[in-house]
């Protein structure tokens, strides 16, 4: 503690920059990193080394090998390079490596070595070659530039949605650019590149020449360059020594500084904090590191191994052969409490929680100073934020120590911000432990997040640790728990040394019930690897039809496909999969299948009638169902026939089947029918006007109101209609005529068999009164009173329902009495009705 800041180093008077160990390497590496190509991904992620890249001293039957290695140096992944020479290697911000090949095809591996996919740069790489590549990362994802041997720039801005742009061509560019980088400003990726003392800038239409702002004079080569983590910045160096640092826009210069060396770096990034007003460059030689920044001196490192520089958020990670470290600016929280003869609140804080531990009463003075000037929460805060930047966990137990005894003493002071630090920094210690190797700092793992964090842990492989973290951080299931062991089942089922039996029981028993986890995908993911089987049987732990059945069609397990949509009862998934059979199946095959599942031979028997009638048609063969299928000819009869002799025709063929079911009301009616049709031609010969397609009924009312009184009366015999029947039509029809004449003469060619009180009621809705009367006389006791009321003769009506005593013939005129004129009738009745109640 007494030798805190013994690794400070200023930077000078407003800025420290301190470097630590992460940890001490064991890969055991055979090479020098300058033999290799070398990656590592940024927020403390992977380290990539392809070793032996096609050097010429090395034999050509000697493969090269790919290894990846935790930041930590444990190993990950090896494989043999088998594929061809590559220029240049890269990590993307969801942790694939992109290795960029000679000839522009760009090859896509997992952090365990697996491979995922290829993509090409063009025609025009292929055939010019790659002499250079850059893998960046910008807010839309991961991108990569190429500079062909024709000195020509083609970059995508995304590799996970590919399109290709072929930068301008520089004018008079003969050799490769001496350097060159990617900008991204305003949303588009630029290229900058030196030639000589001369800079350009490329974008996506025109090349321009740029001249930087306060350059000092005599520069005619730049050697390096390098962008900021968020691309506000740029640095070069120059062939004079000096190194220029100002905004990306190219118009505003920060400092420039002159390091004395010539010699152009084999690295040179940046070094800055968030929100820190300090800039500085790290620059790196052979044996040396210097930090560089707006002030006249600089620090310098002696590197004892060949070392690779990898940028951050808010410093830069150097990694060597043995060890890892980090270089970062002090941060203000760390640099306020822990400065020599530091006055600030936090560092009196921090000395009082000490001498409380002593039990000295010089804790009650150093917490007296800091109340009484009011700064008792500021000292708090500091203290829990400079513990969010230390790297030891003693360090942060002693600052949170000084912060949890500073909070006794104030009355409102929210602790969640305190909860929230132990929880992080917690998580912090356990993915920074040398066997996980994710040397997060605090800031960076703000800025990734819990969750991509969490993605990261999965990607490893490290479940366990994973599903600890979401319980510690109480994440809701589907965001935590439930999402990773679904990832942890997907890769379970990778595994081919154990049986499908084993995996699928293992699983199950893993994930059970658990909200927000979908079988189906681990299934999918298993018919991926091969292991259709196991796919099977892991759907049937799937509770959702609609999940299952879409990739048992893809498996083509058809029927089981059809077994579970009909299980579902969901009409439409049923339809789904009987498209899908019959596009499979060839048509017997199909027809078979449909008859040992009746539900979903129904179904399609509807969709037949509708879409299919000749398929349906086809079924009911198929099946002797003769029922069905004369019904299906009298339906095709009307749908489809327009000429007389293929209806006659198709109706045959309906009464012929109607015989073979055994139906002979319904072959009968179909024959009548087919008589009628021959009947109606034969009318419109005749007679003219329109017969076909009327009914029975129609055709006999048409004849009558034609005054075809003989033929209406043969076609009732001839198709036996009956007596009532025909009557009803006969007055129907000649009162719609308005021939009252033929119709008195009918009603009086015998006696009616429906009576004459339909003869009363029709006249009447004529609004014949006076031929209704003449009817009226001629109904039957029963229906004397219902015939009188209707043409309007109440006091008749009155005398025969007072003739026959009947109380609803009383009823029923009483009601029909309305006004002063049927008054006296209504005092008969009343008269009538109690001297029945006397006697």
């Amino acid at each position: 503690m007494d030798c805190y800041t013994a690794n400070w180093n200023p930077l000078g008077d407003s800025a420290f920059y301190r470097k630590y160990e992460l940890y001490s390497m064991d890969w055991d590496l055979k090479e020098e990193l300058r033999d290799c190509l070398v990656a590592a991904a940024p927020y403390g992620g992977p380290i990539a080394l392809l070793r032996n890249p096609w050097r010429k001293e090395k034999a050509a039957s000697v493969r090269p090998v790919l290894d990846i290695y935790s930041a930590s140096g444990m190993p990950l992944a090896n494989l043999l390079w088998k594929s061809g020479p590559v220029v240049s290697l890269g990590w993307s911000a969801e942790e694939e490596l992109l290795c960029v090949q000679e000839d522009g095809v760009v090859l896509v591996y997992g952090l365990h070595g697996d491979f995922r996919r290829h993509f090409s740069m063009g025609n025009e790489v292929l055939q010019n070659r790659v002499l250079d590549a850059r893998i960046f990362h910008t807010e839309f994802g991961s991108g990569v530039a190429i500079l062909t041997g024709a000195h020509r720039f083609t970059l995508s801005a995304n590799v996970g949605d590919l399109k290709l742009r072929r930068m301008p061509e520089v004018p008079g560019l003969q050799t490769a650019p001496s350097c060159w980088t990617t900008l991204f400003q305003e949303r588009v990726a630029h290229i900058l590149l030196a030639v000589g003392p001369d800079l350009y800038l490329l974008d996506h239409a025109t090349c321009s020449s740029v001249t930087l702002p306060g350059l000092a004079p005599g520069v005619s080569s730049f050697l390096q360059m390098a962008v900021s983590f968020t691309y506000r910045h740029l640095a070069l160096f120059t062939d004079t020594g000096y190194i220029w640092m100002g905004t990306t826009s190219l118009k505003e210069k920060l400092c420039e500084f002159n390091c004395n060396i010539r010699a152009p770096p084999k690295q040179m990034v940046w070094c800055s904090r968030p929100r820190s007003k300090e800039r500085a460059v790290v620059v790196a030689w052979e044996r040396r590191l210097m930090v560089v920044g707006d002030a006249p001196e600089s620090i310098q490192f002696v590197l004892d191994e060949d070392s690779y520089l990898v940028p951050e958020l808010d410093g830069v990670r150097i990694f060597s052969r043995s060890t890892h470290e980090f270089l970062h600016e002090v941060p203000a929280a760390s640099e306020e409490i822990f400065k020599i003869a530091s006055m600030a609140p936090g560092a009196l804080l921090l000395e009082a929680q000490k001498e409380y531990e002593k039990e000295s009463q010089k804790a009650d003075e150093y917490l007296r100073e800091i109340q009484e000037l009011g700064q008792l929460t500021q000292a708090v805060q500091q203290c829990i934020e400079a513990a969010g930047h230390e790297h030891r966990p003693d360090m942060q137990k002693s600052l949170l120590r000084a912060a949890s005894f500073g909070k006794c003493f104030l009355d409102r002071f929210s602790s969640e911000s305190f909860v929230r630090m132990c929880q992080d920094l917690r998580v912090l210690n356990a993915i920074r432990d040398y066997h996980i190797g994710i040397p997060l700092t605090y800031s960076q793992y703000k800025q990734l997040t819990i969750q991509v964090l969490l993605d990261r842990l999965v990607l490893r492989r490290l479940y366990p640790l994973a599903i600890q973290i979401c319980e510690y951080l109480r994440l809701p299931e589907v965001q935590g728990v439930s999402r990773i062991l679904a990832h942890w089942a997907c890769y379970k089922v990778q595994q081919k040394d154990v049986s499908d039996e084993d995996v699928a029981r293992a699983i199950n028993q893993k994930l059970g019930d658990t909200p927000g986890v979908s079988y189906s995908d681990i299934a999918a993911r298993a018919y991926g690897c091969g292991r259709t089987e196991l796919a099977i049987k892991l759907l049937e732990y799937e509770p959702r039809s609609g999940e299952q059945v879409p990739l048992l069609l893809k498996m083509k397990r058809s029927k089981l496909a059809l077994s579970k949509a009909i299980e579902s009862g969901d009409t439409d998934l049923v339809f789904t999969v009987l498209l899908h059979l019959k596009n499979e199946l060839n048509r017997g095959d199909f027809f078979m299948t449909l008859r040992n599942q009746p539900m979903a031979l129904s179904l399609y028997r509807q969709f037949c009638k509708h879409q299919e009638l000749e398929t349906l048609k086809d079924l009911y063969n198929q099946d002797d169902n003769h029922q069905e299928l004369g019904s299906f000819h009298i339906r095709a009869s009307y749908a489809s026939e327009e000429r007389i002799e293929g209806r006659v025709a198709a109706l045959q063929t309906a009464a012929d089947a109607f015989y073979k079911a055994k139906n002979e009301f319904a072959a009968k009616a179909t024959e009548d029918q087919m008589r009628l049709l021959r009947l109606q031609r034969r009318l419109e010969d005749e007679l003219g006007g329109q017969f076909l397609d009327l009914s029975l009924h129609d055709t006999v009312t048409t004849l009558i109101l034609g005054g075809h009184n003989k033929r209406a009366e043969q076609l009732a015999r001839d198709f036996r209609i009956p007596d009532k029947r025909l009557w009803w039509l006969k007055l129907t029809a000649l009162a719609d005529l308005g021939d009252w004449e033929e119709l008195e003469k009918f009603s009086k060619s015998k006696k009616s068999p429906i009576g004459y009180l339909p003869f009363v009621e029709i006249c009447m809705k004529q609004h014949n009164k006076y031929e209704a009367k003449k009817y009226a006389s001629r109904v039957g006791p029963e229906q004397k009173v219902k015939a009188l009321l209707l043409v309007g003769d109440v006091a008749q009506a009155a005398d025969v329902a007072i003739e026959h005593r009947n109380e609803a013939e009383l009823s029923l005129v009483l009601s029909n009495c309305t006004g002063a004129t049927d008054g006296a009738t209504a005092d008969k009745i009343q008269r009538a009705r109690a001297q029945a109640q006397k006697k």
